[in-house]
């Protein structure tokens, strides 16, 4: 019993690890560019937005979810960054991963200074259609101004990760 058990243990570590190893490792993936899908989804109002708007800026889309803590943390350094750079063509862009009604509410209590389209099921396919391969929430592009999937960040962006990618591009 006490020989299943330490299997068991050690099982279960080794399993812990090589999800850990994966997770770590996923911004690898930024080797090569490849080029946006164009896509489109509704914002609050039910109005439709299309990637294309954005053409010819420094694009940053940011996968969320109002239920993840990692996810309203960034939002707030998110908001600051547009403020700074949006005259230099920086334009941040938030997809929902769920439905309409908890988004309105959680944007009733902080006012976000870029589009936020609700993405529900669909942006949660659209993500891993970006490279989202295990997927993390939250989950961010840095799309340049060519239309080219830069870098993809699962789990938290720091401001200063995001300037080290962004500030060659606005140059």
């Amino acid at each position: 019993m006490k020989q299943l058990m330490l299997i068991v243990i050690v099982a279960a570590i080794a399993l812990a690890a090589g999800i850990s190893v994966r997770f770590l490792s996923a911004p690898a993936i930024d080797a090569s560019p490849s080029a946006l899908v164009d896509f489109s989804l509704p914002d609050l109002s039910g109005t439709q937005r299309s990637s294309s708007e954005w053409r010819g800026k420094i694009l940053i889309i940011n996968f969320w979810a109002t239920w993840c803590p990692p996810c309203r943390k960034e939002i707030p350094e998110f908001m600051a960054l547009q403020e700074q750079y949006a005259d230099k063509g920086l334009q941040f862009v938030g997809i929902a991963i769920e439905e309409r009604e908890p988004v309105s509410e959680y944007l009733q209590t902080i006012k976000i200074n870029y589009p936020i389209l609700i993405g529900e099921d669909e942006g949660l396919a659209l993500s891993q259609q970006l490279g989202n391969i295990i997927n993390a929430v939250p989950f961010t592009l840095v799309v340049d101004r060519q239309g080219r999937v830069i870098h993809r960040q699962p789990g938290e962006f720091s401001r200063e990760k995001i300037l080290e990618i962004i500030t060659p591009l606005m140059q």
